[in-house]
């Protein structure tokens, strides 16, 4: 009599590179991911070639002026941070994936790294595309930056790294809230709304927020200034202090949706 041998799943089977390859499958499977990155990148350039063709004035930022289109493009980032994880809570398809991978914040992990990975590449490409699209668009005698004048290539690349950031906070905010209409308003409060109530209540406070971190310190090549108003002018961070700062609050969201997630039931 013979005894058939038991089959072992393989220990590394549902490992980091595994769990990131299924996740990228459900990513670009989904063709409202491609729609909305590319309606961002439309919007960054689309706007930055209307800025570069009202400039009139050679002695502003022209740079930051270039890269004006991806304060709005981060809604659009972060939305779809939110959507990636609320989305498989909204189909019940969450289930699926804990069952298959039981590591919870491997799960978390692996959307970030993906995630992440594909918002910075179309982040970075977005801003490259905007700076060059204003900067053949100046008139009136304006002479364009390159991005050998010194700060620009910095500003042009952190500011790509932006919709990166604040789309790994929409999945955090998503994993903490689970319910895509809620994290997109809490996503939409604390990027833009916030920072005006911040501007009366606690002047100090505002270079600290998000939106306010992109449009004065990442994409800025020149200190900025308040003019006549200067007394009551906030001390904007250095660019990569605001790009610490961005990468903290991405990292504290998805901290606590991984802690969640491992908690909480599906």
């Amino acid at each position: 009599m013979t005894t058939p041998a038991m089959t072992r799943v393989p220990s590394g089977r549902y490992g980091p590179v595994q769990v990131a390859r299924m996740e990228w499958i459900k990513l670009r499977s989904l063709r409202s991911t491609w729609w909305t990155l590319a309606i961002t990148v439309a919007a960054t350039v689309g706007i930055g070639v209307a800025v570069g063709l009202n400039s009139r004035d050679a002695s502003v930022d022209l740079t930051n002026n270039a890269l004006a289109g991806v304060v709005p493009g981060l809604l659009l980032a972060g939305a779809l941070g939110v959507l990636t994880m609320t989305g498989e809570y909204s189909s019940g398809t969450i289930r699926v994936t804990l069952a298959a991978v039981p590591r919870r914040p491997l799960v978390l992990a692996a959307k970030a790294a993906v995630f992440g990975a594909v918002t910075l590449v179309v982040g970075e490409l977005a801003s490259f595309i905007a700076f060059f699209a204003a900067a053949g668009t100046l008139r009136h005698g304006i002479t364009a930056p390159t991005l050998a004048d010194p700060g620009v290539l910095r500003a042009v690349v952190l500011t790509g790294a932006a919709s990166c950031l604040v789309g790994l906070l929409g999945l955090g905010l998503g994993a903490i809230i689970r319910h895509s209409a809620a994290a997109v308003g809490v996503l939409v409060a604390g990027v833009y709304v916030v920072v005006q109530v911040i501007g009366f209540i606690a002047h100090g406070a505002a270079p600290y927020m998000p939106i306010l971190i992109l449009a004065n310190s990442l994409s800025t090549t020149k200190p900025v200034t308040c003019g006549t108003d200067a007394a009551s002018c906030p001390d904007f961070l250095s660019a990569w202090a605001g790009l610490g700062m961005l990468s903290l609050y991405a990292a504290i969201a998805l901290a606590i949706g991984g802690r969640l997630l491992a908690r909480r039931d599906a």
